[in-house]
């Protein structure tokens, strides 16, 4: 199956694309970047769109680079890109890892980390990363550009909270905790996760925990940010016991859902397995030197 027949612009900067955009009406057209997710949707009809806004011709959205602490990633950045970043790998460990659980090398040697995260799918691991490295956001639309905190990027599944009319330029990323673990459980290599586990933290002198931030994929309609499960780690040497407190209250900061790859059933048993299994395996990571 094809897409159904849809107009072809390609904008040469932030501000002609938005100008574009606003030419239509709200929800006929859309951006396009690695295409991997959305020329999918248009293909299976899923979606039906009078334009695609082309945005690959525009200059400076393809860039990894540090702005004082942070790390600013252009939205057109591909995935293959952090992947072999070595800025990434040195100063945000957890992405450096989770993106090699990116579908596979063709789809990240086009993907972009701007459409990922504004596709928005619950169980994909960039929205999941850059929320648990607090990741700042930043659109540009008609009255000009705004920032969002990832924490409040999404209003459901697959709905990012950006107008009609605005784009993604560029994430903003502060210094990250010293310590990381990821885990997902996938049918197979690529595949969409059934569920995932994000977590950071930067272990003091004394064997407390400080900065525990944990992150739910796939287990409920949008990536979760688990604060009552990081309040039960926080300030803790995150003991046996510790860690299975957290593990149990997993329950109450998720909502999972039953599709083709596993029923709500399932993800509810496995997540406190795999809290569990992300919170030791983060208790014995070596710490990273910014």
């Amino acid at each position: 199956m094809k897409s159904a027949p849809i107009k072809y612009h390609r904008a040469t900067s932030v501000e002609e694309a938005v100008q574009l955009l606003s030419e239509y009406e709200p929800g006929e057209a859309r951006v396009l970047a690695g295409g991997q997710n959305l020329v999918a949707m248009l293909n299976m009809r899923l979606w039906r769109l009078t334009a695609l806004i082309d945005v690959n011709a525009i200059p400076g959205l393809s860039v990894i680079e540090p702005r004082g602490n942070d790390i600013v990633f252009g939205a057109l950045t591909r995935h293959a890109m952090v992947e072999h970043s070595e800025l990434v790998a040195k100063r945000l460990p957890l992405l450096s890892t989770m993106i090699r659980h990116v579908a596979d090398r063709q789809v990240r040697n086009r993907g972009t980390l701007g459409g990922s995260l504004v596709h928005g799918d619950p169980s994909a691991e960039m929205p999941l990363g850059c929320l648990v490295l607090n990741a700042r956001l930043h659109v540009h639309g008609p009255n000009g550009s705004r920032e969002i905190a990832m924490e409040d990027f999404y209003d459901g599944p697959y709905a990012a909270a950006i107008e009609p009319d605005e784009m993604l330029t560029r994430i903003e990323i502060p210094p990250a905790p010293r310590h990381h673990a990821f885990m997902e459980v996938v049918r197979r290599h690529g595949d969409f996760c059934v569920l995932s586990v994000a977590v950071v933290g930067d272990q003091k002198d004394d064997g407390t925990w400080q900065n525990v931030r944990i992150g739910l994929g796939g287990l409920s309609e949008t990536p979760v940010l688990a604060h009552a499960l990081m309040e039960i780690a926080e300030g803790t040497t995150l003991s046996d016991e510790v860690i299975a407190r957290t593990a149990a209250a997993v329950g109450n900061v998720i909502d999972p859902a039953s599709d083709f790859r596993a029923s709500a059933e399932y993800r509810a048993h496995l997540a406190p397995v795999y809290v569990e299994r992300a919170l030791k395996a983060l208790r014995t990571c070596a710490p990273v030197v910014h």
